[in-house]
């Protein structure tokens, strides 16, 4: 494409979009017709210049175009309740339930590595020798130890705070970091693996198996099916960046990056929940089988309203992303 050409053959088209998004006055029914087409022509010039004849200066004046032409077409809009019951009944269990051909297996093959962890550590004396020293370990593992005591070391409300804000930055990095070639998303959930196999491994030598289990499971399933769904999610985004699909990788990572950074934040309303049960349940007087219930309830639910609302809505085409409206104009690009 020679880019003077082309300047030259379209400058009138996008100069008079510019006077009709200066008039003061109300425009008529003609003109309001003719600034829509411009818009999308324009539309498509900034696509053909991206593509082929790359200029900075000029993709910078018909971006800058383009928004103040979208403005004046579909208005200025704000965010409504309606909004934020569509993320949570469409968008959000939309977007988990097409990753979970990710963080399905993400989740199998991590609680694996746990275990083997645990397996491990518990059958090595040598290997918990290189941990902490012998009594250390004791302080860690009896009756009323540190364990047990972690739950209730600080008022619920505060401990739910605290653990919620870690959580809900462990699975933003992991969601944000995929863009890394997933790779600073498997170091963090291996760090999150080693310490449940280590915590794993520890109890069970000292025979305390079921006491760690009652103490991890009534927060732990629904807390580390969010930090699952994050990894997952974020080693999409990496793959996404080696193999963008039919898509052009610039739009197939916007696309995906939108969809998590919602993700995100429907993540983080989960671990809220999880981070409560961990401060109010985990540590309650209620009997272990009760505590156990609680937290199996809450996954359930969980995975019911992924699969089912979020089921239902992806069939619908719902992806999680931006509706089609408010996201910038493109044209088909040839495969």
């Amino acid at each position: 494409m020679d880019l003077d050409v082309f300047v030259a053959a379209h400058r009138a088209e996008w100069d008079r979009l510019d006077a009709l998004l200066r008039r003061q006055r109300r425009l008529t029914g003609a003109e309001v017709d003719e600034l829509v087409a411009l818009y999308q022509r324009t539309a498509t010039h900034l696509s053909q210049i991206q593509s082929s004849a790359p200029d900075p200066e000029l993709s910078g004046r018909l971006s800058q175009l383009l928004a103040r032409a979208r403005s004046a077409v579909t208005g200025t809009r704000r965010a409504s309740w309606r909004d934020v019951t569509a993320f949570l009944t469409r968008g959000f269990p939309a977007a988990v339930y097409r990753s979970r051909r990710w963080w399905v297996p993400t989740a199998l093959l991590s609680t694996l590595v746990a275990a083997l962890l645990g397996w491990w550590i518990g059958t090595h004396p040598e290997v918990q020798s290189t941990i902490a020293a012998p009594s250390d370990l004791r302080r860690l593992t009896e009756p009323g130890g540190e364990y047990e005591s972690y739950y209730s070391s600080h008022s619920a409300a505060a401990f739910a705070a605290q653990v919620w804000t870690n959580n809900a930055q462990a699975a933003a990095m992991c969601l944000v970091l995929g863009v890394f070639l997933g790779l600073p998303v498997l170091w963090i959930l291996f760090q999150n693996m080693l310490n449940v196999g280590v915590g794993l491994g520890l109890m069970s030598s000292a025979g305390r198996l079921d006491t760690f289990l009652g103490l991890l499971l009534p927060h732990g399933l629904l807390e580390l099916t969010a930090v699952f769904v994050a990894a997952g999610t974020g080693l999409r985004l990496g793959w996404t960046v080696i193999d963008p699909g039919p898509r052009t990788r610039r739009a197939a990572l916007a696309e995906e990056g939108r969809a998590a950074i919602g993700m995100a934040i429907g993540l983080a309303l989960v671990l809220f929940v999880s981070g409560v049960i961990e401060a109010f349940v985990t540590p309650s007087g209620l009997p272990t089988w009760a505590r156990i219930t609680i937290g199996v309830a809450a996954e359930l639910l969980f995975l019911a309203y992924v699969y089912v609302l979020g089921g239902r809505a992806a069939r619908a085409g719902d992806t999680g992303d931006l509706d089609a409206a408010e996201r910038s104009a493109a044209v088909p690009t040839a495969a």
